[in-house]
């Protein structure tokens, strides 16, 4: 039977513990031991279509990966080149968030190599090291500020110029056009938040006046105290960009149309 032959192939060329369940005609469920970082096996069909034998995820990776990032986010940036880099490496095509490989040649043991080894490097965008998850915070973080905000009305990486003529209190983003510009600050760590407490207060003395806004990673993981004094100076606060994208759109477009409506 073609299914034991494939079945055969699959356990000599990537794992003796690879099974087949049949869902339908030419359709199997194909079940591996491997599993990703956090725990879930991979989902893997292989079924035939015109073309030929495929094997297919049907839109579960994206899925799965878009509980903890979100969807606009992962197909961008460093995320986007991880994903595009692994699906070009291991020759698997992206149809609609579904991630494909045709098998060759009735090569279904050496596919199904390729094909876990894709999968393992896509879903490895939840596990990037702590300098790559913060560069990916960080264009987060300005993404959303770009596209919520107009261009005349932003200024990234501020400095006063009377004050602080050598930028040692900078302002991740300053919302301007306003008798308060919206201060708004990048929050990856605790020494981040530290240094933006800082920076409020040293405004404070100068007597610069503005609203402030800060939005965190995770706040779940900083320092109690560090947030304790942070939070006595700062105005608004999101505990994660990735959690509140559209609660920080509809803030700062809020602020930016209420002013407009008071002028004009």
């Amino acid at each position: 039977m073609i299914t034991e032959t494939i079945e055969r192939d699959f356990r000599q060329k990537v794992c003796s513990k690879i099974t087949l369940n049949e869902e339908g005609i030419d359709r199997y469920r194909v079940f591996t031991p491997f599993i990703a970082e956090d725990g879930d096996h991979f989902a893997i069909v292989l079924k035939r279509e015109t073309s030929g034998w495929v094997l297919s995820d049907e839109g579960h990776t994206y899925m799965h990966l878009t509980y903890d990032i979100n969807e606009k986010d992962l197909l961008r940036g460093n995320r986007q080149k991880l994903i595009s880099n692994a699906l070009s490496l291991f020759q698997v095509k992206d149809r609609d968030g579904e991630l494909m490989l045709s098998i060759p040649e009735q090569q279904f043991g050496d596919a199904l190599f390729s094909y876990l080894q894709a999968l393992m490097r896509i879903t490895d965008v939840s596990y990037l090291t702590r300098e790559r998850v913060r560069s990916t915070f960080m264009e987060d973080f300005r993404h959303i500020i770009e596209k919520t905000v107009p261009e005349n009305r932003r200024t990234f990486n501020w400095h006063d110029p009377i004050n602080d003529s050598q930028g040692m209190y900078p302002v991740d983003c300053r919302v301007n056009g306003m008798p308060r510009p919206l201060f708004v600050f990048a929050l990856p760590n605790d020494d981040r938040i530290r240094d933006t407490t800082i920076s409020l207060l040293q405004y404070e003395k100068w007597g610069i006046t503005c609203r402030s806004m800060g939005i965190f990673e995770d706040q779940e993981s900083v320092n109690r105290k560090v947030l304790a004094r942070f939070s006595d100076v700062c105005e608004k606060q999101f505990s994660s960009l990735i959690a509140n994208r559209d609660r920080i759109e509809r803030y700062m477009a809020d602020i930016i149309s209420s002013f407009a409506q008071e002028t004009s």
